[in-house]
């Protein structure tokens, strides 16, 4: 369903906004199976699936070789293995992460990815809201979470779905198991809140990295960012989908002001 970058700047500023913010999702669209087997390009269309090459294959790695591997995300790396790696994304090189690169050094680098950016994955200008629902409770809490992420740019939504599509994959495997021949299969003892704790800091800042007072969080707040990630790593597919009700709302509205744009969608669908 992508259109080329060259389509979307025929039309106008206004129709493209539109088309940029209307990122309507069906449940067969959130299957990461689909996509499966097929060629994916590099795009600039803000309606194409917008996720960071370093982030994709570092979770795809962990995916494929570390889900049963104990403190994963917690035990040390080699940092010059590390630096290597960054080194080599960061010259836009195509790296090839196989069995051979260690578990430890790709979460790491994922790790220093997101704590590195320039601009946080959760906005700065977000941060007070998103902590601020940590003070509530059950569904007042999650659709108001859910809110929040329809507020994201496509490339911060995109992204922190992967991530949170991976991070709930792992702790699926925090506890150990037992195969079919009844041999046991170690936990990798990352759990939600676990995982929550290594990654909210990194995924929630109120300061970029190396200002005054970075890093240096109360305790309200930082038992407020895990208490969120914890939220969205076990509801993050419920938190991504766009309602029926919401999609025949949007469109019913833009049918009124931008009647080219919706036959567009449509003919997309």
């Amino acid at each position: 369903g992508a259109m080329s970058v060259d389509s979307i700047t025929d039309l106008s500023d206004n129709a493209s906004e539109l088309l940029e913010a209307l990122q309507l999702s069906h449940p067969h669209e959130l299957d990461p199976r689909r996509s499966r087997g097929k060629k994916k390009q590099l795009s600039l269309n803000p309606i194409t699936w917008q996720v960071p090459r370093i982030v994709d294959r570092c979770c795809t790695h962990l995916e494929t070789h570390g889900l049963q591997t104990v403190g994963i995300f917690r035990v040390g790396s080699s940092k010059k293995r590390v630096q290597q790696l960054r080194e080599e994304f960061d010259r836009g090189l195509d790296v090839f992460l196989d069995e051979h690169q260690s578990v430890h050094d790709v979460a790491a680098l994922l790790k220093e990815f997101l704590r590195d950016m320039p601009d946080s994955l959760i906005p700065r200008e977000l941060y007070g809201a998103f902590l601020s629902t940590a003070t509530l409770e059950g569904q007042a809490q999650l659709d108001t979470l859910q809110l929040l992420l329809f507020l994201l740019p496509p490339c911060h939504s995109d992204t922190l779905l992967r991530l949170l599509r991976f991070l709930a994959e792992v702790a699926r495997h925090a506890e150990s198991s037992w195969d079919p021949e009844g041999h046991q299969i170690p936990g990798n003892k990352m759990t939600v809140s676990n995982l929550a704790t290594v990654f909210g800091p990194n995924i929630l800042q109120k300061e970029k990295p190396g200002e005054k007072d970075a890093g240096a969080l109360n305790f309200e707040d930082s038992a407020a960012i895990i208490l969120v990630l914890q939220r969205l790593i076990e509801h993050h597919h419920s938190l991504f989908m766009v309602s029926p009700e919401m999609q025949c709302d949007v469109l019913r509205r833009l049918f009124q002001t931008d009647p080219d744009v919706i036959e567009y969608l449509l003919r997309r669908k």
